[in-house]
């Protein structure tokens, strides 16, 4: 039976966790160098944005269909020219939800398979909403009968996750426009690895306005032959200017914390291998192997394997998970780190953020992780976050059925997030 999804980084965390808990892009202009008047940012305040939340849990309760999504991880988002948002997942149930009583005798909304065997876990798929923001159809691969995932699983076995999206021109200088979604092409692992080992980086090129998968590419190879020194880049895309600056990181087995990882590619190039380059820490390279970390995990300092980027005027602002913070801290907490550069150096952590969970029977195995901002979202100076919600129990414990005996522990949730200056 396959395990809930999740990043390695948060099956590391959920055995501290576990141990501890037990008795006993929104694109700018400005250049990417250091800015005369950037400053360092940081968390202000929150509050929790209930109508994005609401229009997930809407939808996945809809049983007009039961190839649709009914709950999902690793959350990203890009805005369609037209106004629509494509929201990417990775591991996603489909089938039906029932209302409650569960079969536990709790209330709680529950799944279950509408062919009466498990329910459908794929390995990926999107969501299109509406210029409104309501979630309108879900993208799946197969047929309305056998769904499988909208990113077909590689040859030889693994599977693909997709992470950071962008729309740019199918060729630079092209009026024509393309979705570009980057991929996680991850093999089968045990052990440590049981969430798969890191392969390589992908590109897949989407039609617009249809949407259509045309094609996936290779663009970042295996980086090392050590796979905890193994760079996954995707996890965040910013444009700045005419190029698309992606952040990547290492997925070290034996700690929650990652060092994070810089390359660059010129504007409507992204599926094209040969234009990527790489910070080494001096210059930029076109060798992958190369690249030194521009955020080096150490002491309180990391990020989470899944983490996100933006701008916030002329500083760069990196969310992520308090990899630092030890134990249920790096399951539950985000924090910030900022930079006049995307190359660094980055300052922090700054703060700490402890988002709400959903209720439940016993909340000690209840984690938040993969925090993200939706930038096309921004209003009122606010950014909209996402973060998902995964049960992580004893180990040994097998998840699925509490998550399908509980459909909110495994759907996104969002907040809304205004910065300030460090320091105030």
């Amino acid at each position: 039976m396959p395990q809930p999804p999740l990043i390695r980084t948060v099956a590391v965390a959920a055995a501290l966790l576990a141990s501890a808990a037990l008795p006993g892009a929104t694109p700018w202009a400005s250049p990417p160098g250091p800015a005369a008047d950037c400053r360092g940012r940081r968390i202000a305040s929150w509050s929790a944005d209930s109508r994005h939340t609401a229009e997930f849990a809407r939808y996945g309760d809809d049983n007009s269909r039961v190839d649709d999504w009914t709950g999902g991880d690793g959350t990203h988002s890009v805005r369609l020219p037209d106004g629509r948002t494509l929201w990417l997942f990775s591991d996603t149930f489909l089938d039906r939800i029932q209302p409650p009583p569960n079969p536990r005798g709790e209330q709680h909304r529950w799944r279950t398979a509408d062919t009466g065997g498990t329910p459908l876990l794929r390995h990926n798929s999107a969501v299109v909403t509406s210029r409104t923001g309501r979630p309108a159809r879900t993208l799946t691969g197969g047929t309305a009968a056998a769904p499988g995932p909208f990113f077909p699983d590689p040859p030889g076995g693994g599977w693909r996750w997709p992470v950071g999206a962008s729309v740019e021109p199918r060729t630079p200088g092209s009026a024509e426009k393309v979705v570009r979604v980057l991929l996680w092409n991850r093999a089968p692992g045990t052990g440590s690895w049981i969430f798969g080992l890191p392969r390589g980086t992908e590109v897949a090129t989407l039609s617009l306005p249809a949407l259509r998968l045309e094609s996936i590419t290779e663009t970042v190879g295996r980086t090392s032959a050590d796979p905890d020194r193994r760079v996954l880049y995707g996890t965040a895309a910013v444009r700045d200017g005419g190029r698309t600056y992606v952040f990547g990181g290492d997925d070290p087995a034996s700690s929650p914390a990652s060092s994070a990882f810089l390359a660059r590619v010129p504007r409507g190039r992204l599926a094209d291998r040969g234009s990527w380059r790489f910070w080494d820490g001096v210059r930029w390279q076109r060798r992958a192997g190369r690249a030194a970390p521009v955020l080096r995990a150490g002491g309180r300092r990391g990020v989470g394997s899944a983490f996100t980027v933006v701008r916030d005027g002329p500083a760069w602002l990196l969310f992520t998970m308090d990899t630092g913070g030890g134990g249920a801290a790096g399951m539950r907490s985000i924090t910030t780190y900022w930079s006049c550069s995307p190359r660094g150096p980055w300052h922090g952590p700054d703060g700490r953020l402890t988002p709400p969970r959903p209720p439940a029977a016993d909340p000690r195995y209840v984690v938040a992780y993969n925090p993200q901002v939706h930038p096309e979202f921004t209003a009122n100076g606010e950014f909209l976050l996402s973060y998902d919600i995964n049960w992580l129990g004893p180990p040994g414990t097998p998840p699925d059925a509490r998550l399908n005996g509980d459909v909110e522990l495994y759907r996104p949730r969002f907040l809304r997030v205004r910065t300030g200056p460090v320091g105030e």
